[in-house]
């Protein structure tokens, strides 16, 4: 099987020659302390695990991306508004004044390259004149939304060998980036009209952006973003995911499937316990990254939900961080009785922190290839 086959095969509980091989990967602190423990410098950490463990890569032809932008067109200007004790405040991308250590830059801010901490002051939209402004920043026809080459990529996108996913915020997370967590669960009960429009919205920008995508390319997956769970619940009740949420999930993956694409993946950290129910009803099969130490217990899903949700990631980092025997017991508490169900690709349940040596981080990774069929 080629990686794309292996992969849909995997997620859709079929009959995989062995399972995609993802044991997780680092962060920018974790392959600088990997570099002090044996990871040769300027090397790709995964290039030099392969060749450790003597699996060989699989040739596989050229990547094309989509280049499809869900981002906000223009976007504002980064710009350090004040330094003071350590800190930058920071007008960022997204319009929200955002305060960073500064040992790091404002441009940590744009993707999640390392583990950082920040402090939000002011959201971009705090009222109706707010929102009037940042809607024409979400023009699904706004030049640049589309490479210049979309139908050229789209061309030889149609016969390959390896995986095309594409993903964007769902409406609890764009909502929260466009007003604040606070500021909108304030909104979800003072003003839910506002609320509904700005989803309405939200909603109607996606399915126009993505449907030149599922009509022109085979997509293999598409991931929602949605982070919204805290260690303990949801964010938000069920009842109010139900309210606000669900008939947007209905829609888009009643579109994505339509257009032939099996897998609508869920990625949200915290506990998703409550929430799982609410992502099956709405046709979402897959969700990421199952953190363990948020109380979820990926062994236990599986026997609630079967075959109608399929995992990625699910294991504990904080074992992995420890090695040996605490390592080891956690990869056979999860993995064994999952791959015999299939629908489930195993991997450390979030970015790898520094915590988890280079020596572990390849003893895991042997193990997790013995299990998964590479060696």
């Amino acid at each position: 099987m080629n990686k794309r086959e292996r992969y849909r095969e995997t997620l859709l509980f079929g009959k995989p020659d062995k399972i995609p091989f993802s044991p997780g990967g680092p962060r920018e602190s974790t392959l600088a302390t990997w570099h002090q423990q044996g990871l040769p410098e300027g090397a790709s950490y995964y290039e030099a695990l392969l060749d450790i463990l003597g699996i060989e890569q699989e040739p596989q032809e050229p990547r094309v991306d989509l280049g499809v932008s869900f981002q906000m067109i223009p976007k504002f200007e980064e710009k350090v508004l004040e330094h003071r004790d350590g800190h930058y405040v920071v007008q960022d991308w997204m319009g929200a004044i955002t305060e960073i250590s500064d040992q790091y830059d404002y441009t940590y801010i744009r993707s999640a390259k390392d583990f950082v901490t920040r402090k939000w002051h002011k959201f971009p939209v705090e009222n109706h004149k707010d929102w009037e402004e940042m809607k024409r920043r979400f023009d699904p026809k706004a030049p640049g939304r589309y490479p210049e080459d979309f139908e050229q990529r789209c061309e030889r996108l149609k016969n390959r060998d390896y995986v095309v996913s594409f993903g964007f915020n769902g409406p609890f997370w764009q909502l929260r980036e466009w007003c604040g967590f606070e500021n909108l669960c304030m909104l979800m009960m003072d003003d839910p009209d506002f609320v509904q429009e700005m989803i309405d919205f939200w909603a109607g920008f996606v399915s126009r952006t993505m449907a030149p995508i599922l009509e022109k390319v085979e997509v293999d997956s598409v991931c929602i973003s949605e982070d919204m769970a805290y260690k303990g619940h949801s964010m938000i009740s069920p009842r109010m995911v139900r309210q606000f949420l669900l008939p947007t999930y209905d829609r888009w993956v009643s579109e994505i499937k339509a257009s032939g694409c099996p897998l609508v993946s869920m990625d949200s950290d915290g506990y998703i316990g409550e929430l799982i129910p609410i992502w099956i009803e709405a046709g979402i099969n897959c969700c990421q990254p199952v953190e363990v130490a948020a109380g979820n217990d990926i062994v236990e899903y599986r026997k609630r939900y079967g075959n109608r949700m399929a995992y990625i990631g699910g294991i504990d980092k904080r074992a992995l961080a420890k090695g040996g025997r605490a390592m080891e017991r956690e990869v056979m508490r999860v993995v064994p009785p999952l791959l015999k169900d299939g629908g489930f690709i195993p991997g450390c349940d979030h970015g790898v922190p520094p915590d988890i040596s280079w020596p572990d981080y390849v003893e895991y990774s042997k193990l997790l290839a013995e299990l998964t069929g590479w060696l």
